[in-house]
């Protein structure tokens, strides 16, 4: 017991510092605040129905995991499940945002409800643990390559 004491004490005096941040705070970085916005834009764009603006978010090749299991890549598939979503005229609500950069990559971390309206005029609700991965590109943005709004479906 003593061991793993010492271990983890050595191990957590040994660790790289990354910039963290739970959003809100004052300190936060340039690169935080660059990475959130990216979040917050596709996410506005998202709901306000801007397919183009949604998938100028994401890098070329990227994932998102539309379904828990069902990675989905691809312009066309990509930009056909995003029209569907935002045909739903979506309300996100997000109840807090971690942003954990290091160096070109970064991870937003968040837990997300959403209401919609179906087709039919069905109420919808929905929610879960949104994890990004988001790398800063040649012309210094940032862009989500791996993208699972489940992540709590483990």
């Amino acid at each position: 017991m003593k061991h793993a004491f010492a271990w983890t004490a050595a191990l957590c005096l040994s660790v790289t510092p990354v910039q963290t941040l739970i959003a809100g705070e004052p300190d936060m970085t340039t690169d935080e605040r660059a990475v959130l916005a990216v979040i917050k834009h596709m996410t506005a764009s998202l709901a306000a129905g801007n397919v183009p603006a949604v998938m100028g978010t994401y890098a070329a090749g990227a994932v998102v995991m539309m379904e828990p299991g069902q990675p989905v890549t691809g312009i066309a598939p990509l930009s056909e499940a995003f029209a569907g979503i935002a045909a739903l005229a979506p309300d996100f609500r997000y109840s807090g945002h971690e942003v954990i950069v290091a160096g070109d990559t970064a991870v937003h971390i968040a837990p997300w409800q959403m209401t919609a309206t179906g087709p039919d005029g069905t109420a919808l609700s929905g929610g879960g643990l949104s994890v990004a991965i988001l790398r800063r590109q040649g012309d210094g943005r940032w862009k989500m390559v791996i993208d699972n709004p489940h992540g709590d479906a483990l």
